[in-house]
């Protein structure tokens, strides 16, 4: 008779660690300690960014648990508004903390169900150990940036808000002028002499209130043009650098037809400037773009793509997807796109971009990393 082989896996944590998890507030911060999954959680309340008081807790915490000074320590927070200068904080601190994406950690499916900040923290507590005791699916575990990897975002974040306040500015003067019933036609000017020129239905001029309140706010369609004409003239000069290894990406996208050196900026610096990606799979999930399929029994259909990635990376990928099918009409994306979603119908054609977009992704990082020119694709003239 054959001896059946037994194997034991241990999946518990025999070193002596203190868990630590923040619920982090504006004003106060909620700290759950534990040693392990049946222990009692000691919470604790310290002001926000009380970084003395918090080291404070974490010695009271070993102390009431029994270990010795130099146990070691694991944390975790919510990705939020915080950011991540407190992960650096403890991190150099010698503690090893997890920035948790909110969006994957479970929650209980009833139709009412309590939520405090003291449930939070014990939540996250509990989470964290399971983590550690190697149920690493419990939830994603968000990568954190270097200061010089998160100040390269801010310029090109910053001209997308400006961009978008000179839109809802621009829109609102062409509201208050549809009130009295007039169309400016051609560029938008507000100009003194232009608005002394505007008439109303009568032949009347502007009341004086609204002709006060269209220049103010023409002045701020102005400022808002200095200032995004201000940020483009350093995102050119940054462009020239030539030893700058994010700028060569730039440069080597905007080889290709239908990418630009806007487009190129955001994907590098938000994506594969600063990304290990392992395979294609990593590629799509982190920009969102993966389907969502809910099967349960005879149920089987698709609910749309996830939008757990990287919100500019996915807005962007879809403004190149169309651009791509304009400016690369022979590569193999675009005929591929066309012959399955072109005749299509409008709801179609859009679920066809989106997955047109995910596959322009993984190519261009192909592009980046082996320099793999996508098949069919054709590159600018002056490359």
């Amino acid at each position: 008779m054959a001896k059946k082989t037994t194997r034991n896996e241990q999946y518990t944590c025999n070193r002596p660690t203190l868990f630590l998890a923040f619920e982090l507030g504006a004003t106060e911060w909620k700290l759950g300690f534990s040693i392990g999954l049946g222990q009692k959680a000691r919470r604790r309340s310290v002001p926000a960014r009380d970084l003395g008081k918090l080291e404070g807790e974490i010695r009271a915490a070993k102390k009431r648990f029994k270990l010795g000074e130099a146990a070691p320590v694991v944390s975790c927070y919510e990705a939020g508004r915080d950011g991540f200068w407190l992960d650096r904080y403890l991190t150099k601190s010698g503690i090893t903390n997890l920035v948790v994406d909110s969006s994957s950690i479970e929650v209980n499916r009833k139709a009412r169900r309590a939520k405090t900040d003291r449930l939070d923290v014990q939540k996250l507590l509990t989470m964290l150990i399971r983590y550690e005791y190697g149920e690493r699916t419990v939830w994603s575990v968000a990568r954190v940036p270097s200061p010089k990897e998160e100040d390269g975002r801010q310029l090109h974040r910053e001209l997308r808000t400006l961009n978008k306040e000179k839109t809802r500015t621009t829109n609102r003067i062409k509201g208050l002028l549809a009130s009295q019933g007039i169309r400016l036609e051609g560029r938008l000017d507000l100009s003194d002499a232009r608005l002394d020129s505007i008439r109303l239905w009568d032949g009347s001029g502007l009341p004086s209130g609204l002709k006060d309140r269209l220049g103010r706010e023409w002045e701020h369609v102005l400022f808002l043009k200095r200032q995004i004409g201000t940020l483009e003239a350093e995102r050119r000069r940054a462009l020239q650098q030539p030893n700058s290894a994010d700028m060569k990406k730039v440069r080597q996208l905007a080889l290709l037809r239908g990418i630009g050196p806007h487009s190129g900026w955001v994907l590098v610096r938000e994506f594969f400037g600063w990304r290990n990606f392992k395979n294609r799979r990593e590629v799509g999930s982190l920009a969102g773009l993966t389907p969502t399929p809910y099967q349960s029994g005879e149920t089987n259909r698709e609910l749309g793509i996830s939008k757990a990635g990287n919100r500019y990376v996915r807005g962007i990928a879809i403004e190149l997807a169309w651009s791509w099918l304009h400016h690369q009409p022979d590569s193999k994306l675009s005929r591929w796109y066309l012959k399955r979603f072109a005749l299509a119908g409008t709801r179609a054609r859009k679920v066809g971009i989106v997955a047109l977009a995910r596959r322009l992704l993984i190519d261009l990082w192909e592009f980046l990393e082996a320099g793999v020119l996508p098949e069919g694709a054709k590159m600018k003239p002056a490359a």
